[in-house]
C-alpha cells in the first residue's frame, strides 16, 4: 500500500489521472487544483465539463481550505456520520474552476476508508473522485468490473485491494445551503 500512495502521489503532482479505490467505489482522480489534470478526467469519461465532480480530503480541517463559509452543521454532519457522506458547499475556492458546478459549488467528502484517506494526507490537497466508468454507463462497484478502455486511458492503476469484490454502497449527498439549510440529496 505504501508503494501505490508514493506512486499514486507522484503521478498525480505531475498532472496525471489515478485509478484508486476510496471509501465507495473505485474512482478516477487526480489533483483537485489542476485545470489540466481534472480536464483530462472529463475526457476520460466522455463527460461534459458541466457536471461538477466530487474531491475527498482527509480532514475536516481542510474543508475550510476549499469552501469560503463552512455552515456551522457541517462540522456536526461530519462528526456524525457513520458512513460516506458527500456534503455540496457554496462558495468554493481554491479549485480548478472546471472542477466546480455551475454555481460555484463543490462536494467534498471526508474520507475514513485507510488508502484513500492516506493517499489524501499524503498529497496534502484535494483528490477528484469520481466513478470509474464512461458517463452514462454503469458505475462499477468493484475493480473487476471497470472496463478496460478506462483502465488504459489512466496514468497510473493502484494495485490495493484489486481482489476485493465487496459491492460498497454509494455516498449520502447532502447540499448545505447558505445559513445552514440542509437539502438531501442521497441518503
Amino acid at each position: 500500500m505504501v508503494e501505490d500512495i508514493k506512486k499514486a502521489c507522484e503521478v498525480m503532482a505531475g498532472g496525471g489521472v489515478i485509478l484508486y479505490p476510496t471509501d465507495t467505489i473505485w474512482g478516477l482522480g487526480c489533483d483537485a487544483t489542476n485545470p489540466e489534470a481534472v480536464r483530462r478526467v472529463y475526457e476520460i469519461k466522455q463527460r461534459a465539463d458541466s457536471k461538477a465532480m466530487l474531491v475527498l480530503v482527509d480532514s475536516s480541517v481542510k474543508v475550510d481550505f476549499y469552501v469560503d463559509d463552512v455552515p456551522e452543521v457541517a462540522w456536526d454532519l461530519i462528526e456524525l456520520t457513520d458512513k460516506p457522506l458527500t456534503i455540496i458547499y457554496s462558495g468554493a475556492r481554491n479549485l480548478a474552476p472546471n472542477l466546480l458546478a455551475e454555481d460555484g459549488s463543490v462536494g467534498i467528502r471526508v474520507t475514513q476508508e485507510k488508502f484513500s484517506h492516506q493517499l489524501c494526507q499524503r498529497f496534502r490537497k484535494a483528490i477528484v473522485s469520481t466513478s470509474a466508468n464512461v458517463s452514462g454507463k454503469p458505475s462499477p462497484a468493484n475493480f473487476s468490473e471497470i472496463s478496460e478502455e478506462i483502465k488504459s486511458l489512466v496514468d497510473y492503476v493502484v494495485t490495493y485491494r484489486q481482489d476485493d469484490m465487496s459491492r460498497p454502497a454509494p455516498s449520502g449527498i447532502i447540499k448545505l445551503d447558505k445559513g445552514g439549510v440542509i437539502n438531501i440529496i442521497r441518503k
